[in-house]
């Protein structure tokens, strides 16, 4: 009589190399497994960071805005004048450009919407980088690329309903 099919691979390896035992071994348990872990340092003592965001508002360091506005780490330009993407001008991007960061968020509210090449030219005329998106993905981003020590400006926009 010949053996029952071995179909499973983990049974033919097994069955090659003469392993006998079961098929997963029992995992490692630590003694006491640390209840949290540190991915990444956070070094952000006297930088400006969004501690966090809802619909119409957004918090740096804990202070609510209601208001649209410009975010380095180091600055923070309360009011900025536009209240939609509809709203942007070429002086808003202006002030955007003299932030003097390489890389420039543009969060542009509940929605991403791009705003037109003509518009966003003086800062494509400094290479300037500039991603567009959704004000809270700026939000997320901007945090991350400000605890990397990256030199970067966030300029959201905060739509309110109603």
């Amino acid at each position: 009589m010949l053996p029952k099919p071995m179909l499973h691979r983990k049974y033919r390896f097994d069955a090659a190399f003469g392993h006998c035992g079961p098929c997963m071994p029992e995992p490692t348990r630590l003694p006491n497994p640390p209840s949290r872990m540190k991915l990444h340092s956070t070094v952000t003592t006297g930088l400006l960071s969004i501690t966090s965001y809802e619909s119409g508002h957004i918090a740096v360091n804990g202070r609510s805005l209601t208001k649209s506005f410009l975010l380095t780490p180091q600055q923070l330009v309360e009011n900025w004048p536009p209240a939609s993407v509809d709203q942007l001008t070429g002086p808003d991007l202006l002030a955007v450009a003299a932030l003097d960061c390489p890389i420039v968020l543009l969060g542009t509210g509940a929605r991403q919407r791009f705003p037109s090449r003509a518009l966003l030219l003086p800062l494509i005329e400094r290479r300037i980088g500039v991603e567009v998106m959704d004000s809270h993905a700026a939000c997320r981003t901007y945090n991350i690329l400000m605890a990397e020590g990256r030199n970067v400006a966030a300029a959201l926009i905060i739509e309110h309903r109603g």
